[in-house]
């Protein structure tokens, strides 16, 4: 036994051949895979590229997003501008509105006020013609118990002896009673009060004013206790009559008085005038 035999050896074992076939092959695999990679690598290398990815279909949606996105905001905005000049115009109307009915009111205040002082100038009026009749009728009774007591000639026997023009203005509007009364009316088959007074002596050639303030103002004035038949009488001042008619004889009148009645032939009583003129 050699004197080495008990020392263990330092050399590898062997591989065996399958195992060295396996390994070659994993070379050789791995060298071709380069070698096929280095080629591909090279035959890249030298063609360039000539190819890019396009996207049109998401270039143009995206382009139609933004339009859209740009028209919604554009509308939106004009709403809101439309609608600002609606509240500034609702705005604007109301002022006005409120402006209008203030003044409104204010006019309604006045015209009241006018109305008013209107209606108690009229009272006052009425109440100043009341106490001129009250006080004519006193002074016609009177004289109607002078003229009873006396001898001389009175106005109550004066029909009899109108002569002339007297008589026939007395006969013309004796034929008139009974026609209607309408506003500015002279004839024939209506009147009012300065109408028939005018046209009555228009029938002698005497042309006398329209309205009865005129008329009040046209002869010769004369006092109630002196009437002759064809003397004008009047209601109201002398030059601010508001009613005329003539005076017939016996106490009595015949006027156009109002719409109600028309032309009457009535008693000095009835409705006692303020003054009298004289024209004939």
């Amino acid at each position: 036994m050699s004197h080495t035999a008990h020392i263990r050896s330092h050399r590898k074992p062997r591989r065996s051949a399958s195992t060295l076939a396996m390994r070659a092959g994993v070379a050789g695999g791995v060298l071709g895979t380069l070698a096929v990679a280095g080629a591909s690598g090279s035959a890249n290398a030298a063609e360039p590229v000539t190819q890019t990815l396009e996207l049109p279909t998401l270039t143009a949606d995206l382009a139609a997003q933004a339009a859209q996105s740009a028209d919604a905001t554009e509308q939106a905005a004009a709403n809101y501008q439309l609608q600002a000049e609606r509240d500034a115009a609702a705005a604007k109307a109301a002022k006005q509105a409120k402006a209008d009915l203030a003044d409104a009111k204010k006019k309604a205040a006045e015209a009241k006020k006018k109305a008013e002082e209107a209606a108690r100038k009229e009272a006052a009026a009425r109440a100043s013609r009341t106490a001129e009749r009250t006080t004519l009728s006193t002074t016609a009774d009177a004289g109607s118990t002078t003229v009873s007591t006396s001898t001389s000639t009175s106005t109550s026997t004066s029909t009899s002896t109108a002569t002339g023009s007297a008589a026939a203005v007395i006969s013309f509007v004796k034929a008139q009673v009974g026609k209607a009364y309408v506003s500015g009316a002279t004839g024939p088959s209506a009147y009012d009060c300065s109408g028939l007074v005018q046209t009555a002596f228009k029938q002698v050639g005497i042309s006398l004013p329209r309205v009865s303030q005129d008329q009040s103002t046209a002869g010769t004035q004369v006092s109630l206790s002196n009437l002759q038949p064809g003397d004008i009488l009047y209601w109201g001042n002398s030059g601010a009559a508001y009613h005329v008619a003539v005076y017939v004889g016996d106490g009595m009148f015949v006027g156009a008085q109002n719409p109600s009645t028309g032309v009457v032939e009535r008693p000095l009583s009835y409705d006692p005038p303020t003054g009298a003129v004289r024209v004939l």
